[in-house]
């Protein structure tokens, strides 16, 4: 999925500096963003106070939107670099093109993984003939330096391991969770999981101490360490814990993220993450030239240009702003 915004601001992320070591309740609002005709986002990460967790850096959550009568998500070809592209969905599909000539539907809990490593561009589309309502998230994780100058690929994996308690199943989308991992690649230490629980649940999750986490609410009323989080919003928790308390007021769904703070300091600027302004400039000027990262063959529709860069200079500093 593309930021779409036509003045994006540059986002400094990564860095030890600012890691929070021990647990905290930090609840983070979205900023809401328009994403093509009918579909609007709730951008969670970065967000005004935190820019990353673990690896994650660009957390987008959306619906459920009903668009029975709607052409729904509809993101033209656009450019990444230095990341990998997480698909998650609910319900609904989405249809991914790529210009590595990956062309994959994709339904709810199945893994959409892209990495872009030197160079991708892709679009993102509802199918002409899609179900009525549309609810996922889309997710970035950055690539360390050694390996985000790697071949761009694209993986789909529809089935997914499992955790489960008593009233709760966690699907493990990416990295792992209590013994069971994902077959997706993941370039980090990082876990990303889907949370269902059942109405009246009380679990406790085992995490990793020295990983940071988040949690994303996607539907329902969770208690997560006694907080309340609501659909659309997420609560940062730091670190230092080795598990995670849970309360489900109803049927609810969750996606916990986390990983081991993410040590090297980022530019992310559009849809590029770099290390110096320089990568940046150099990349923008690519995708505008039509270099260096392929075509998307089959979607009704131009690419999208790039907005213009800031006056400013980009650089690169800690996790927060």
């Amino acid at each position: 999925m593309s930021n779409l915004d036509r003045s994006p601001v540059p986002s400094v992320c990564g860095g030890r500096g600012f890691v929070v070591a021990e647990p905290v309740r930090e609840l983070l609002s979205p900023r809401r963003v328009r994403l093509g005709e009918s579909t609007e986002v709730r951008r969670l990460l970065p967000n005004l106070g935190r820019r990353m967790i673990g690896a994650w850096a660009f957390v987008d959550h959306y619906g459920p939107d009903d668009i029975a009568d709607e052409p729904g998500m509809q993101v033209p070809p656009h450019p990444h670099t230095g990341l990998q592209t997480v698909s998650w969905l609910h319900q609904g599909e989405v249809l991914h093109r790529d210009s590595t000539g990956s062309l994959q539907t994709i339904r709810p809990r199945e893994l959409g993984l892209m990495t872009s490593g030197r160079a991708i561009s892709h679009s993102e589309e509802s199918p002409r003939s899609h179900a009525r309502y549309l609810h996922g998230a889309q997710l970035w994780v950055a690539l360390p330096d050694a390996h985000r100058h790697t071949e761009p690929h694209f993986e789909h994996h529809a089935t997914l391991p499992t955790v489960t308690a008593p009233g709760l199943t966690a699907t493990v989308i990416l990295g792992d969770l209590d013994g069971a991992t994902s077959p997706g690649t993941a370039y980090t230490p990082i876990v990303g999981a889907d949370l269902t629980l059942t109405r009246g649940t009380d679990v406790r999750l085992p995490l990793v101490p020295d990983f940071e986490y988040g949690v994303l609410a996607m539907s329902g009323e969770v208690r997560v360490d006694g907080v309340t989080v609501l659909p659309g919003s997420m609560l940062y928790l730091g670190c230092g814990r080795g598990e995670l308390p849970l309360h489900a007021e109803s049927d609810a769904g969750l996606m916990l993220l986390g990983g081991e703070p993410f040590e090297e300091e980022l530019i992310m600027w559009w849809n590029f993450v770099g290390r110096t302004q320089a990568e940046i400039e150099q990349a923008r000027e690519d995708w505008m030239k039509g270099t260096r990262f392929g075509e998307v063959h089959g979607y009704d529709g131009a690419p999208l240009a790039a907005p213009e860069l800031p006056a400013t200079p980009l650089r690169a500093r800690g996790r927060v702003r």
